[in-house]
Parts: structure tokens; C-alpha cells; sequence
């Protein structure tokens, strides 16, 4: 292994060391506030007479305000820097969560999960912006892979820990829906706070770090965002019409369609293969998907990262997990139908940081800022059309099954796009970097 291979190998991993179980934390949270409301369904409805369609839109409408939000959001974290912003976005959103336990009415449900939106809006794109500014593209792929982890992470602890608070029914008088909601919202702005402490905005503040090891990674991100600026758009708003961002708008839209389409009504879909009610043993049993999940996110990543196949293992992963989605809701046997589950969790999962280094190719600045928000924003509407594009089709051809067909139908669309309309520039196309090429002293 040559001296820069080696220097990037040992940086990089104590850059991962050092950030990623973190930001990890805060996307389990972050995935945890937006899912937990698919625990709380049921209860929630009998106590607040919200319809299957009412409870559809409040679900969705979480996506509406983030969207709305999303890029002045991601420029507002690119000017003042991520440990203040992510601070404010924890926290308020902590805050907002924790009120759900107070919406007694459809309106007052709709208001704060807009809300809720509002507040978490560029959370998202600016983890995925902000790991622009601490790992090479050689290694982006693994480290969103790591960070990708915090949605199955969040469905195998927070699952079991949503069902034990449902249990809590009546305890000091809060029912079980209202301590979910309590409880976990109260986690994320607590760890919001942590947060300012703990994050460095960029390496050449992080004093974890030695000298030459900040010099070598600064140099070596400066010789990627050259690469990258001589492929893409270089001002904001021309990173918001670029015809590629507006193709991966509309690739993320099909894959959050697929994943929030699933994830919104897994504990419902897992009570009903169990034939019991949600509770810790369903949160049990909801957990066996995403730990398909963090394997296959563990694996894929890495492999894509150390052959250059980002793109085939995505529309490779989209298949799978389209074709699983829609057996998840056909098969007649229980197990096959948890099997068909586990495909399609790992699929949607482990697709999506391979997704994320197609645009961070050739976006780089403000640029990226910006474009990486809108494709996450518009993307992520796909949130708010999926529950209501499964309702309705499962009311159209009276079939509980009829939904999951049409939200498999989308993952396998995002996969044809892919193959048909997406282009980044090969690994190759990078400028050989012009930093530093030392190996840094004490980068083990």
C-alpha cells in the first residue's frame, strides 16, 4: 500500500471515529421523530377519532414544511456552520415533537406535524453536506453508509423502546401514545444542545486532530472540490435548475416514496402478520428488517467504494427492494412476507449512500449546499404522496395489498431512471490531488 493510500486510510478512520457514532445519534433521533408516529397510530386514532385519510395527511404533511424549508435551511448551515445550526434544528424539533402529545385534534395534529418539519428541515441534506467537508470521495460512500445506519439503528432499539412506551398507557395520566411522543422528543433536544459542543464546523478547526493531519485532509478536500467544481454548477441558483439535480429530485422522490410508504405502516403491517396488537413484541419482530438492513448497509457501501460501482449497486438494490415491497404485501405466509420485508428495508437503506454520491461528484460550495437541499426537499416529498398514494390504492382495488404494489412499482422506476438518465463523472475523472501527500505523524 503506497504512503497515500495509507494516509487517507488512517485520517479517514479517525475522522469516522470521531464524527460518526455522533451524527449517527442524532439520525437515530431524527428517524425515530419522524417513524414514531407509525407506533402511535392506532392509539392515537381511537383517542383522537382521526380517519385512516385524516391520519394519512398528517403523516404526509410532515414533508411539506421540510421541503418548503429545506434550502434556506442547507445555505443557513454553509454561512453560519453545522454545530450552531444542527444545535437549533435539534432542538426546536425535540420541542415540537414532544407537543405531539397534546394533539387532541386533526387540526392541532396537521399544525405540528408541518411544524415538525419545519423545524427539522435540513437536517438531513446538511449531515450529507457537512460529510462533503470532512471525507475524500474515496470514501463518502462508506461513511453515509455508516451514517445511513441511523434508520434501521432507530427501528431496532427505537422499536422495541416505542412499543415498552406504548405499554406505559395511564402511568401519572398520559396515555401510551403521549409518552412516546414525550419521551423521544425530549432525547433529541438534549442531544441537540450536545451537539454545539461537541461538532467542529470544518478539519481545519478540529484540534482532535494534529497539525499536519488538519493540513493533509484540507488539501486533499480542496483537490476534490477542484474535481468537482470542473464537472458542476458553481452558483446556487444554477445548481437549482441543473438538469442532473432535477433527474435526482425526481430519483429520490421514488425512493422516499418506497421507504416512508413502508415505514409509516410496518408496525401496523407486522401486528397484522402476528395477529396481535402493537406493543414490544411487535417492536420486537419490526426490528428483523432493519437489521437485514444494517448489514447489508454495512457491506454494499464499501464494496461499490473499493470497485467504483456505486451506480449498479444502487439500481441493483432498487430492484430488489421494489420487487420485496410489493411480495411483502401479496405473499399469504407470514414468514415470507417478513422475508420479503427484510429484502426491502436492506434495499431501500443500503441504495441510498451509494444515491448520495451522485451529486457530490460535481456540486461542491454553496452549490452543493444548495442542490443537495432541493433534491432532498422535492425528493422527500415523496414522503408526504406516499401514504396517501397507498390509501388510496388500496381503496381503488379494495386490496391491503394493492398499495405496497404501487409503492414497489416506484423503487423499481427509480432504478430505470438511473440506468436511463443518470450520469456522474467516473472515479477516475478526479484531479490527481495536489496537497500534501505525506502520511500524517500520529494518524493511527
Amino acid at each position: 500500500m503506497d504512503h497515500a493510500a495509507t494516509a487517507e486510510g488512517a485520517v479517514t478512520s479517525r475522522v469516522m471515529r470521531r464524527l460518526l457514532p455522533f451524527l449517527l445519534l442524532m439520525y437515530v433521533l431524527a428517524f425515530l421523530d419522524r417513524a414514531n408516529i407509525g407506533f402511535a397510530q392506532k392509539a392515537l386514532q381511537q383517542d383522537t377519532g382521526l380517519t385512516n385519510a385524516a391520519f394519512a395527511f398528517g403523516a404526509g404533511v410532515f414533508f411539506v414544511g421540510y421541503a418548503i424549508f429545506e434550502v434556506p435551511s442547507n445555505l443557513l448551515l454553509h454561512r453560519v456552520g453545522a454545530k450552531l445550526w444542527m444545535c437549533r434544528i435539534m432542538v426546536t424539533w425535540g420541542l415540537v415533537s414532544s407537543a405531539m402529545a397534546f394533539a387532541h385534534s386533526a387540526t392541532a395534529f396537521y399544525a405540528l406535524r408541518f411544524l415538525l418539519g419545519v423545524a427539522e428541515a435540513g437536517f438531513f441534506p446538511g449531515i450529507v453536506y457537512y460529510l462533503t467537508r470532512w471525507f475524500p470521495q474515496s470514501a463518502r460512500a462508506r461513511a453515509l453508509g455508516v451514517f445511513y445506519f441511523g434508520a434501521p439503528l432507530a427501528f431496532i432499539f427505537g422499536a422495541p423502546l416505542s412499543g415498552l412506551l406504548l405499554d406505559l398507557h395511564g402511568a401519572l395520566g398520559f396515555a401510551g401514545w403521549q409518552w412516546l411522543f414525550l419521551v423521544e422528543g425530549l432525547l433529541a433536544s438534549i442531544v441537540g444542545a450536545w451537539a454545539f459542543f461537541y461538532l467542529d464546523d470544518d478539519p481545519a478547526r478540529a484540534r482532535w486532530l494534529t497539525q499536519e493531519q488538519r493540513a493533509w485532509l484540507v488539501a486533499r478536500l480542496d483537490d476534490d472540490a477542484r474535481a468537482a467544481s470542473s464537472h458542476g454548477p458553481h452558483r446556487v441558483l444554477a445548481a437549482l435548475v441543473d438538469p442532473r439535480v432535477l433527474v435526482l429530485c425526481c430519483v429520490y422522490f421514488l425512493i422516499q416514496a418506497a421507504v416512508y410508504g413502508v415505514v409509516f405502516y410496518l408496525p401496523q403491517q407486522v401486528a397484522a402478520l402476528l395477529g396481535t396488537k402493537v406493543g414490544l413484541r411487535v417492536g420486537l419482530v419490526t426490528a428483523l428488517p432493519w437489521i437485514a438492513a444494517v448489514v447489508v448497509t454495512w457491506i454494499v457501501p464499501r464494496y461499490a467504494d473499493r470497485t467504483g460501482t456505486h451506480r449498479a449497486c444502487a439500481v441493483a438494490l432498487l430492484v430488489m427492494s421494489g420487487v420485496a415491497i410489493a411480495v411483502s404485501g401479496v405473499a399469504g405466509a407470514p414468514i415470507v412476507s417478513l422475508i420479503a420485508l427484510c429484502c426491502a428495508a436492506s434495499g431501500f437503506i443500503a441504495a441510498q449512500p451509494l444515491f448520495w454520491t451522485f451529486p457530490t461528484r460535481y456540486l461542491t460550495g454553496a452549490a452543493a449546499a444548495a442542490g443537495i437541499a432541493l433534491i432532498n426537499s422535492l425528493g422527500g416529498l415523496g414522503g408526504f404522496f406516499a401514504p396517501m398514494a397507498r390509501t388510496a390504492a388500496d381503496a381503488a382495488f379494495h386490496s391491503a395489498s394493492a398499495g405496497l404494489v404501487v409503492l414497489g412499482a416506484s423503487s423499481v422506476l427509480a432504478a430505470v431512471i438511473i440506468v436511463a438518465l443518470v450520469r456522474v463523472p467516473a472515479r477516475g475523472a478526479a484531479a490527481e490531488p495536489r496537497g500534501d501527500r505525506r502520511k500524517p505523524a500520529n494518524a493511527s
